[in-house]
C-alpha cells in the first residue's frame, strides 16, 4: 500500500514542472483567442469597457488608482516575475545553471536569440517612435514552448526539454535587465529611497535566517509600491523578492532522514491493530512531527515557488492573455514595419540565434549537447524559442502603450509566435518520426 500511494510524491519536480506549463499554455492559447474573438465581435465596447475600468485602492494620505488592466500588468505580473525570479535563482543555485558547464548551452542560445531579433527589428525600424520596440521579439514564452513539446513530441528525451527550459528562464533573466534599463520612465528619487529601504529589509530578514515567508512577502507589497511609485516598473519588484528568499533549509538532508525513520518507526509502533490512526495517539504525533520535519528540510524558496506556480500558469498569464490579446482586426491602421520587425525577429532571428550560438558554444568546447539529444531536435526547440507569447506582449505593453503601435505589435506577436511554433512542431514530429524509423530499421 505504502509503495502505490509513494509514486506521485516521488515524481521528478522537473517532470511536474513542465507538465504544468503545458497545461498552462493550452489556457493560455483558449484565452488569447478569447480575447481575440471578443474584441472583434458585437461585445467588443463591452471588452474594452471592463478592462479600462478604473480601481481605486485607498491607502494612509494617498489612493492608488489604475485601470482593471494596468491593475493586470502591473500587480498580477509583479507575482508572475516574483516566480521567474524564483526560477531563476534556484536554477542558479542548484538547476541546469548552477555551473558554467551545465549553464553554457543554454545561456549562449539565449543570448545568440535575444541580441539577432533586436538587430533585425532595428534594421527595419530604425527610426522614429516604433524604435522602441526592438526589445518585444527576444522573448521566449516557456509555456506555449512546452505546451508546442508536450503535444507534438511527448516522449521527447528530458534533456530536449530541460534545455528549451533553462533557455526560457536565461532568456527571463535577459528580459528583466531589458525591462528594468531601457523600459523605465522618469524616476522618483523619494520613492526609490523608500523601495531600497524596503529591499534593506528583505536583506535583512535574509541574513537573520528566518525563514516563514509571511514577513517576506508583507515587505514585498512594500517593495512593489514604492517601485509602481518610483517610476521603475514595478514587476522588477517581483524579482527583486525573489533574490532575498532564503535557499537554506531548517534541517538538512541526512538529519531528515535520521528524523523521518525515527518517526516512522515510532508510527509502526504504536499501531493499536485497527488501521485506523484516529484511535492511536502516538500515530497521530509522529505524523505531525513528520510533517514539521518535512516542512524543515524543504527551502522557503521552493515553498514559494510550489504554491505560485499552478496560480502562475492558470490564472494569471491567462488573465493576461485574456486582458492584452484583443486586437481589432481589420479597423486598425497597421504600422507594416513594426510587424514584420516582430514576426522576422521572432521567426528568423529567434531560431538562428539560438542555434547558432548553440552550435559555436559546442564547436569551441564551451558547451556539451545534453544526453540522448541531436542537433536537428535542438534545431526544432530553438524554433519553439521563437513563441514570445507573454512576455512579448508585456514589453509590447511598456514600449507602446497608448499609442497606434500597440495593434500592430500585438499582430507581428500572435503572427510571429504562431509561425515559430508551427514550423519548430514540424521539424522535431518530423526528426521524431526518422528517429523511430531508424530505430525500427536497425
Amino acid at each position: 500500500m505504502l509503495r502505490r500511494l509513494s509514486s506521485p510524491v516521488r515524481a521528478r519536480p522537473f517532470q511536474r514542472f513542465s507538465q504544468t506549463e503545458a497545461a498552462g499554455g493550452v489556457l493560455l492559447l483558449l484565452s488569447a483567442a478569447l480575447a481575440l474573438a471578443l474584441a472583434n465581435s458585437p461585445w467588443s465596447g463591452a471588452y474594452e469597457h471592463l478592462w479600462s475600468a478604473p480601481v481605486t485602492v485607498s491607502l494612509p494620505n494617498r489612493e492608488l488608482s489604475l485601470t482593471l488592466r494596468a491593475w493586470m500588468n502591473d500587480g498580477l505580473m509583479a507575482v508572475f516575475f516574483l516566480l521567474v525570479g524564483l526560477e531563476i535563482k534556484r536554477q542558479l543555485v542548484a538547476g541546469e545553471l548552477s555551473s558554467p558547464r551545465q549553464a553554457a548551452l543554454p545561456i549562449a542560445g539565449a543570448l545568440g536569440g535575444m541580441i539577432l531579433p533586436a538587430a533585425i527589428y532595428l534594421a527595419i525600424n530604425s527610426s522614429g517612435p516604433a524604435v522602441r520596440g526592438w526589445g518585444i521579439p527576444m522573448a521566449t514564452d516557456i509555456a506555449f514552448a512546452l505546451g508546442a513539446l508536450a503535444l507534438v513530441a511527448p516522449r521527447l528525451p528530458i534533456g530536449a526539454k530541460v534545455f528549451l527550459t533553462a533557455l526560457a528562464i536565461a532568456d527571463d533573466m535577459g528580459a528583466v535587465i531589458v525591462i528594468a534599463l531601457f523600459y523605465t520612465a522618469a524616476v522618483d528619487a523619494t520613492a526609490l529611497g523608500f523601495a531600497a529601504l524596503a529591499l534593506g529589509g528583505l536583506v535583512a530578514l535574509n541574513m537573520m535566517r528566518v525563514m516563514r515567508l509571511t514577513p517576506y512577502l508583507v515587505l514585498g507589497v512594500v517593495l512593489w509600491f514604492f517601485v509602481h511609485e518610483s517610476g521603475i516598473h514595478s514587476t522588477i519588484a517581483g524579482v527583486a523578492l525573489a533574490l532575498t528568499i532564503p535557499t537554506r533549509t531548517r534541517i538538512n538532508a541526512a538529519e531528515f532522514s535520521a528524523e523521518g525513520r525515527k518517526l516512522l518507526d515510532e508510527f509502526d509502533r504504536t499501531e493499536t491493530g485497527d488501521l485506523l490512526t484516529l484511535t492511536s495517539k502516538g500515530q497521530q504525533d509522529a505524523l505531525f512531527a513528520l510533517g514539521y520535519a518535512s516542512k524543515g528540510v524543504i527551502a522557503p524558496l521552493v515553498r514559494l515557488e510550489n504554491a505560485l506556480h499552478s496560480i502562475s500558469a492558470f490564472v494569471i498569464m491567462p488573465l493576461f492573455a485574456f486582458a492584452n490579446s484583443g486586437i481589432t482586426i481589420g479597423t486598425s491602421a497597421l504600422d507594416w514595419r513594426v510587424v514584420l520587425g516582430i514576426v522576422l525577429g521572432l521567426v528568423a532571428g529567434k531560431p538562428l540565434g539560438i542555434f547558432g550560438a548553440a552550435r559555436a558554444a559546442v564547436a569551441a568546447g564551451a558547451a556539451t549537447l545534453p544526453g540522448n539529444v541531436q542537433w536537428t531536435t535542438l534545431h526544432g526547440c530553438a524554433w519553439l524559442g521563437g513563441m514570445g507569447f507573454t512576455m512579448s506582449l508585456f514589453i509590447a505593453t511598456l514600449a507602446f502603450e497608448r499609442t497606434p503601435l500597440l495593434d500592430s505589435a500585438k499582430v507581428g506577436i500572435v503572427a510571429g509566435s504562431i509561425l515559430a511554433g508551427v514550423i519548430g512542431a514540424v521539424i522535431i514530429r518530423a526528426d521524431r518520426h526518422g528517429h523511430r524509423a531508424t530505430t525500427a530499421d536497425s
